[in-house]
C-alpha cells in the first residue's frame, strides 16, 4: 500500500527534471503521441518512455494506447492534486506554529 508521503514524493519527482518539465510544456498544447515527443525532444524512445513512466505514475499525466503508440495528456485531476499539494505544504500552519514555541 502506498503512503500519502510516497504518493506526494512521486508528484515532486515528476517536476524535478528538465526533460520532464519540457514534456509538460509540450503537453500544455494538448495530447501528444509518444512519436511526437520523441521527435520534438530529440531523445530516444527509451528515454521518453522512462520520463513518461514517472509523469504517469505521478498522476500529473494520463495516457491512452492507440495501436502501437501511446498518447499522453495533462491530467486535470493530477494537476489539481499537485497544485493543492504545493499550496498545502507551503502555507504556514498557525496551529502547528503555536505548539512549536519554546518559551
Amino acid at each position: 500500500m502506498v503512503t500519502i508521503y510516497e504518493r506526494n514524493a512521486k508528484v515532486f519527482k515528476a517536476f524535478c527534471d528538465e526533460k520532464r518539465l519540457r514534456i509538460l510544456e509540450l503537453l500544455r498544447g494538448g495530447e501528444k503521441c509518444a512519436c511526437v515527443l520523441i521527435d520534438q525532444l530529440g531523445i530516444g524512445q527509451s528515454a521518453v518512455s522512462y520520463h513518461m513512466k514517472i509523469l504517469v505514475e505521478s498522476g500529473v499525466v494520463a495516457s491512452r494506447q492507440e495501436g502501437k503508440w501511446t498518447h499522453y495528456r495533462i491530467s486535470e485531476a493530477g494537476s489539481a492534486y499537485a497544485i493543492n499539494l504545493l499550496e498545502e505544504l507551503t502555507t504556514p500552519n498557525a496551529i502547528a506554529e503555536e505548539k512549536n514555541c519554546c518559551k
